[in-house]
């Protein structure tokens, strides 16, 4: 059986990213070097980086989805709102709680 070891996401702008995942994650990289920052999410490593060939905003971000866990959406949601994350989706419930929402990162290349 193979386990997911790594997660490369790429940007033209980095070091935002970096900025960006390390206020989401509530927690410092793992590592940093040069404009590549890795953190440690689970057993995966979320590594954000420059490439060549990608340029401005994606064209398909629903290409790309990270799905992250918590036992308290709302007050997550909220904290992420009020960084300025895009709203997709209100928290919606597939039950009596709250459950997921889906946010955008569209101030962020």
């Amino acid at each position: 059986m193979l386990s997911l070891n790594s997660l490369p996401l790429f940007s033209e702008a980095p070091k935002k990213l970096v900025d960006f995942y390390r206020q989401v994650l509530v927690r410092e990289p793992k590592w940093i070097e040069g404009e590549y920052g890795g953190f440690e999410v689970g057993a995966c490593l979320l590594v954000i980086g420059p490439h060549g060939k990608v340029q401005g905003q994606s064209r398909n971000p629903e290409r790309m989805i990270m799905n992250f866990e918590t036992g308290k959406v709302k007050g997550e949601f909220e904290r992420m709102k009020g960084m300025g994350a895009k709203v997709i989706t209100e928290p919606y419930s597939l039950g009596a709680e709250p459950h997921a929402f889906c946010l955008g990162e569209e101030w962020v290349s």
